[in-house]
Order: structure tokens, then C-alpha cells, then sequence
């Protein structure tokens, strides 16, 4: 039997090719938020990379909801048909499967880039008014943001519905609501930046009400083959914060809203967040979620290892590896799980040449060491200044 990493999985009406899903993972290189030429790079190189799964990073719904003025957005027609590209560029050079995960960032829009030394953006930068559950800002260095009233909140969640929309019509296979990480819907399920008093507030389900009805907004947009799913942060790391039993509860719910996976990561909301970090430090919250719940379940979190994230599937402790930095570092990370895993997997035919079966005894890619690929002729092959080791 080929490793569980390298075997499919059914989610609804769509089969992704195996287990590994590579995560957002924000560029911060957008034109007002609008996917250019860095993201067919960036992203194209996971199209042809052996995963599954790839997600654009976090893809915000509204001009104010953006995390920086960079941030990859889907609100206009332009940002549609920059997706829409990006799409048909997965559909023609690969066979994996392409989604977006829909994101608002609440008290945490409106930020500078990590390369300008992050922080607030003021309305004098380029910035723009932030939005939150509570009027409670970040830190002392961020500006306060204004409490959501019902109509603010509805005007939300029409627009990941609107976003859903054009998702759909961009090709989209699959989308992903962030709700972890200190973002919105993350603020709302937390006692630590929500303290409303009112129905979306105090209880653990007042506190879980908007995103589950943001959850649905989506889902009733979303076609019914379509798969659609939920990243969330498992524990905030701070004693009398949103922790594991919160996230079991939670999932539950969206479970019985028609959520077809969860991806389990933890933290982002607050500073005084104490992490015991370390390979695979997050799995754990992955299995308690997978226990509860029959929906497949993605684990993420310094899995950086092949045997390490095979070990993690064949344990029961979640049915798809997500991959971050790993993938930045070394996009081809798939090719070399396979090879480790021995399994096999179909290279671009542009890429076929490099393939371990076209290496010789030795396994080193050197002159006079590779074989010329099948379908060169012996004519072709001695053509003057034909080359067999490119």
C-alpha cells in the first residue's frame, strides 16, 4: 500500500490527488489588492509542486478589511479576474486543486507591511477606519477600533457572501473562512476581544453566532458539491481565552451547518499568548478536534519531516498535512516525501527529465548520467548540440 500521505481524499463532489495542502501564506504584493504577475509566480510554482491542495493566502472581502493595502482582496471585478487567471493557470499546467480562504481582518486591518516595520497604518499612510466585536484595539499602539452595531455585522456578512459569489464564478474548487489567528471572526469567539453584552456576546454561543452565521452566509452562496471549510485557532494560549473544548463546540456546529473540514492552528489573537513550541506542537489539537467531529481534519505546525506527517495521517490524528514555510523553503517538498515515502508522483512533462526513475545507478544528475526521455528519437538525440542532462 503507497503512503497515506499520497492518497486521495473525497471532499463532496471534489478528489484531491493526496493529503498535502499547501497554506496561505500572505505576500503582501498586491495592487490594491489585486493578484499580479508575483502570484503566478508564487503560486504557480505549488501548481506543478505534487500537493493537493493550494490556498491562496488570506483573501480579504472588503477594501477595510484588509490586513495591509497589499493584501490579496476579491471585492471588485479586477480582483475577480485576477483570480480567475491564477485559476486557469492550476487547470492548465497541473492537477492540483485550487482554493481561497475568505478572511476580514477586523482590529487587525489596517497595518503596515512586515518589510515597513508592521504596526498601524494611519488614515494619513494609506490606512482606513478598523472595525472589531468590542472596541478593545490590539495593544496600546493600536488604535481603538470601532464596536460593530447589527448593521455593520450584516454588511460583513453579505460581503463574504458577495466574495463566495465571485469565487464561484472565478473557478474556484474550494473555500476556506478564516476564523483563527486574531482575525474577525476569531475576535468574536474570544472572551478576550469580545465583551459584548448583547447576543453576539458572553456565552460561548452568543460568542460563536456571527461566524457560524457568516459560516452559512457562504455555505448557502457556495454550490452544494462544492467543498467549503473552516481554519481555526484551537487555544489562544492564555488562560481565560478560547481554548480546545470552545473549538470542539464550535466545530460541532459548523459540522451541522454542512462544514466539510477543519484546519487546526492556534494563537494570533494576543500578545500575552505563552506557546510551547516545537515539531508538530499543534497536532495534539488536531486529534481532540478529529475525535469530535466526522468532517476530515487538516494538522498544521513545524510538520516539516515526510515520515513525520505520515506518521501523524497513520495515527488517526487528522486526515490532510497543511504546509507552510516548508513549502516556501523547498517547494518541491512533495517530489522529495514521495521519493522518501516511496511513492510516486506525476512531474510536469516539462519537469519529467528530473524525475529519480530518469537518474542513473548512481542517483546523481551528471553528464553522461541521465537517460534521454522516451519520447526523444535517436535522430534528436544526435542532433548537433542536443543535450540529455539539462
Amino acid at each position: 500500500m503507497s503512503a497515506l500521505l499520497f492518497q486521495p481524499i473525497r471532499l463532496r463532489g471534489l478528489t484531491l490527488a493526496n493529503r498535502i495542502v499547501v497554506e496561505p501564506m500572505t505576500q503582501f504584493s498586491c495592487d490594491d489588492g489585486t493578484a499580479g504577475d508575483w502570484h503566478i509566480m508564487h503560486l504557480g510554482q505549488y501548481a506543478v509542486s505534487g500537493a493537493g491542495l493550494v490556498f491562496t493566502e488570506s483573501t480579504y472581502v472588503a477594501p477595510d478589511a484588509r490586513n495591509t493595502p497589499m493584501c490579496l482582496s476579491l471585492y471588485s471585478d479586477e480582483q475577480e479576474a485576477a483570480i480567475r487567471r491564477i485559476k486557469r493557470f492550476f487547470d492548465a499546467h497541473g492537477n492540483v486543486r485550487f482554493g481561497v480562504q475568505l478572511c476580514h481582518a477586523g482590529r487587525r486591518a489596517s497595518a503596515r507591511e512586515p518589510w515597513l516595520g508592521g504596526g498601524a497604518r494611519g488614515v494619513e499612510d494609506g490606512g482606513y477606519r478598523t472595525f472589531a466585536p468590542s472596541a478593545l484595539p490590539i495593544s496600546p499602539r493600536w488604535p481603538t477600533p470601532a464596536e460593530l452595531d447589527e448593521n455593520g455585522m450584516h454588511s460583513i456578512r453579505d460581503a463574504f457572501a458577495a466574495s463566495t459569489e465571485r469565487a464561484l464564478r472565478a473557478g474556484v474548487d474550494l473555500i476556506e473562512l478564516h476564523c483563527a489567528h486574531g482575525y474577525l471572526m476569531h475576535q468574536f469567539l474570544s472572551p478576550i476581544s469580545n465583551r459584548r453584552c448583547d447576543a453576539w456576546g458572553g456565552s460561548p454561543a452568543n460568542r460563536m453566532r456571527f461566524p457560524l452565521e457568516v459560516f452559512a452566509a457562504i455555505r448557502a452562496a457556495w454550490p452544494q458539491d462544492k467543498p467549503l471549510g473552516v481554519r481555526v485557532s484551537a487555544t489562544d494560549w492564555v488562560d481565560g481565552g478560547w481554548d480546545l473544548p470552545q473549538t470542539i463546540a464550535f466545530a460541532r456546529a459548523l459540522e451541522g451547518l454542512g462544514c466539510d473540514f477543519i484546519d487546526v492552528s492556534s494563537g494570533g489573537l494576543s500578545s500575552a499568548q505563552k506557546i510551547t513550541v516545537g515539531p508538530g506542537y499543534q497536532t495534539p489539537f488536531a486529534a481532540a478536534v478529529k475525535a469530535a467531529v466526522k468532517m476530515a481534519v487538516i494538522a498544521v505546525g513545524q510538520i516539516t519531516h515526510p515520515h513525520q506527517a505520515e506518521t501523524i495521517l497513520m495515527t488517526g490524528q487528522a486526515d490532510m498535512i497543511g504546509l507552510a514555510r516548508a513549502m516556501l523553503y523547498n517547494p518541491r517538498w512533495p517530489w522529495d516525501a514521495a521519493k522518501e515515502l516511496g511513492a510516486d508522483l506525476p512531474y510536469p512533462r516539462q519537469y519529467e527529465r528530473a524525475h529519480p526513475s530518469r537518474r542513473g545507478a548512481a542517483g546523481i544528475n551528471a553528464p553522461g548520467n541521465v537517460a534521454p526521455p522516451p519520447e526523444m528519437t535517436t535522430s534528436a538525440a544526435d542532433a548537433p548540440g542536443a543535450r540529455t542532462n539539462d
